[in-house]
């Protein structure tokens, strides 16, 4: 897939509903590149975009998964 910017929004859902199903899903970026065939720079402003809007979370070992209701 190339970069193409605005992101579709087809994309963004597709991500997050495959986070949602595998609630246990910590991937790096080189994993979520090869998950939904994505180049680079699509797949930072993914990432970028999915943090942003509250639905993914990085942990401390560079792992994007999905955000945890605040206690």
């Amino acid at each position: 897939m190339t970069s193409e910017l605005p992101l579709s929004q087809v994309l963004l859902q597709r991500i997050e509903h495959d986070y949602e199903e595998q609630p246990g899903l910590r991937l790096t970026p080189p994993q979520v590149r090869r998950l939904w065939h994505l180049d680079g720079p699509t797949c930072c402003t993914v990432l970028t975009t999915l943090v942003d809007a509250g639905v993914l979370q990085r942990t401390q070992d560079g792992r994007f998964m999905r955000r945890q209701p605040a206690a």
